[in-house]
C-alpha cells in the first residue's frame, strides 16, 4: 500500500480539482521513471527477455511527450506488476518499481512507489549487513534528480506517506 487513504490534493490535477499542474505531473512521472530504470537491472539480470518493466518505464516517458495516451501508459505499468508477481526479492521491486513509473500518468502520487520499491530493490540486492546503507544511498540518490519544481512537494509527500511506504524514505 503506498497510496493514502485521503487523496493529497496537491498530487491531484488542475482539471480534476486538485492544484497540481500538467508541467508539474510531467516531472513527478520522469522523475519516478528514472527512479525506476535505476534499478532495472535487478529486474532484468532475472528475466532478460521479459520487455514489460523496460516498456512501462519507456511508456511513462512517452506519455510525457504527447506520445501516447495515459490508459496505455497506465496498461503498461499494469502489465510491469503482472512481470513482478512469481518473482522474490530484488527483481520483483524492480519490476514493481517500473510498474509505479508507468501509472504515474494515471495517478501522479504513484510516483512514490516507484521510488520505494526501487529503495526496496537495491536493499534486498545488498548483502543482509549493508541493506540498510544501500537504501539509504539510492534513497539519497533518488533525492538528487527530483527536478526543483517539484522537490519540495515530493520531499514533503514522502514525510507523510513515509509510514506506508515501508519508512523507506528515512534517509
Amino acid at each position: 500500500m503506498i497510496l493514502s487513504p485521503v487523496r493529497d490534493p496537491r498530487l491531484v490535477t488542475i482539471r480534476r480539482g486538485g492544484s497540481l499542474t500538467d508541467a508539474h505531473h510531467h516531472a513527478l512521472a520522469l522523475w519516478a521513471a528514472a527512479c525506476a530504470e535505476h534499478v532495472l537491472s535487478l529486474f532484468e539480470v532475472e528475466r532478460p527477455d521479459d520487455q514489460r518493466p523496460r516498456q512501462a518505464i519507456a511508456h511513462a516517458r512517452a506519455w510525457v511527450r504527447g506520445e501516447v495516451r495515459m490508459m496505455e501508459a497506465r496498461a503498461a505499468g499494469g502489465h510491469a506488476m503482472g512481470a513482478a508477481r512469481d518473482l522474490r526479492g530484488a527483481a520483483r521491486h524492480a519490476a514493481y518499481a517500473a510498474g509505479q513509473a508507468g501509472v504515474v500518468a494515471h495517478v501522479a502520487a504513484h510516483d512514490l512507489g516507484a521510488a520505494a520499491y526501487a529503495i526496496k530493490a537495491v536493499r534486498a540486492a545488498a548483502p543482509k549487513s549493508d541493506s540498510d546503507a544501500a537504501g539509504r544511498a539510492e534513497c539519497q540518490w533518488q533525492r538528487d534528480q527530483l527536478p526543483e519544481p517539484v522537490r519540495e512537494l515530493v520531499l514533503d509527500d514522502q514525510r507523510l506517506r513515509n509510514d506506508i511506504c515501508w519508512s523507506v524514505f528515512d534517509c
